[in-house]
């Protein structure tokens, strides 16, 4: 494991590799915050917002909690939420699970592991409301992707009934909020096919993407080979 000075060496490696390549990238992230998109993940060290969607610094506002929970009483995240939206004027919200992830798997097994748990009450919340559709997979590993992809979108649901983005709604702001997944073993995010903007019906929008994620057979998404670089 690297020791404390040895990050404080990288940094000043990554800064000298930044200002070779631009001079000027430091100063002008001194002066401006225009990010066009916020990011609500997991805190998964394997999940790093920036390079998974290939954004600089200054590019992606971010928000990150175990298991990418969004509940209505966490100042936290809806401050985060509010300065991005209200202030900023992001026009895309992307709310991001991923394959792996342990508090998904803490509540498939019923792992008690601690004070964490009173959090992740939330995906267990989730689990309850889709049971049958969970349960209906024999294959462990298929019951982890299928809760994690309708975690998603309950978390979209979520987001979409904040006062905040209420608000930017009712008032006319552009803003859509996307479902996504991430998968750790390959890379690549998926996209759930769920997209909420100022004239979406939530509870509809909520209904197929619950009815399409119990279509499928528990496996990872595959992503439609458009959406890799070429």
């Amino acid at each position: 494991m690297p020791s404390l000075a040895q990050l404080f060496a990288n940094n000043r490696a990554w800064v000298d590799r930044v200002l070779d390549d631009d001079p000027q990238f430091f100063e002008r992230l001194t002066h401006q915050q225009a990010p066009q998109y916020l990011w609500i993940g997991c805190s998964d060290s394997r999940v790093p917002a920036n390079q998974i969607i290939g954004l600089p610094p200054g590019d992606v506002f971010v928000h990150r909690n175990v298991a990418n929970v969004v509940a209505y009483s966490d100042l936290n995240c809806l401050s985060v939420l509010h300065f991005a939206v209200a202030i900023l004027k992001v026009k895309h919200v992307l709310l991001v699970g991923h394959y792996g992830c342990g508090g998904i798997a803490a509540a498939i097994d019923g792992a008690r592991l601690g004070i964490s748990d009173n959090w992740l009450q939330h995906v267990r919340d989730t689990l309850e409301r889709h049971r049958a559709s969970v349960d209906a997979l024999s294959d462990r590993e298929a019951r982890l992707y299928r809760l994690c992809e309708l975690h998603v979108a309950e978390q979209v649901v979520h987001l979409a009934r904040t006062t905040v983005v209420q608000d930017a709604w009712a008032g006319g702001q552009e803003l859509t909020i996307h479902g996504c997944v991430y998968g750790i073993e390959d890379g690549l995010l998926r996209t759930l096919d769920i997209d909420l903007g100022g004239g979406s019906d939530v509870a509809a929008v909520a209904t197929r993407a619950f009815a399409a994620i119990a279509s499928r057979d528990g496996r990872a998404i595959i992503p439609d080979a458009s959406e890799r670089a070429p």
